[in-house]
């Protein structure tokens, strides 16, 4: 998932931020980005061009959701969201090993990280009523394992 790259919009004029600079951190965010851009529905969007301050092992930090949408609805009614793009292993606390290996401990210090910037992100959410999801390889179609032969 360790890919990066700019992203050219085929319709600049729905991106909110400079549509000459915008960096996708892996081929996921790459897909999302191509699903805003092309979809009709997606009336506006952008790309870590939001800022929410929060506060972790007492120390204030930022964090830059990977996305920021503006949808007309099936039902018609138009709802803003915040969207990270993240693989589903980080959205569950990692399982417990025998013992604690340096991975372990990493895969929870990132999950603990991730926790507390998405707690903050819906309640900034809520303060402005929009939505917040963390979006996995689930909904953006994607899978791992065997490949087909």
């Amino acid at each position: 998932m360790a890919y990066k790259g700019k992203y050219y919009p085929t319709f600049p004029h729905k991106y909110k931020g400079d549509p000459t600079n915008i960096i996708f951190r892996s081929l996921w965010e790459r897909k999302f980005m191509v699903y805003c851009d092309n979809n009709a529905n997606v009336l506006e969007w952008n790309s870590e061009e939001i800022i929410i301050p929060y506060t972790f092992e007492g120390k204030r930090r930022r964090y830059f959701p990977d996305f920021y949408m503006k949808l007309r609805e099936s039902t018609g009614t138009i709802q803003k969201y915040l969207v990270e793009v993240k693989p589903l292993k980080q959205c569950h606390p990692p399982k417990k090993p025998k013992r604690q290996t340096p991975g372990y401990i990493r895969e929870c210090y990132t999950y603990a990280t991730n926790q507390t910037k998405w707690k903050r992100a819906r309640e900034w959410c809520a303060d402005r009523q929009w939505q917040f999801k963390v979006i996995t390889e689930k909904e953006l179609g994607i899978s791992y394992g065997k490949k087909k032969s």
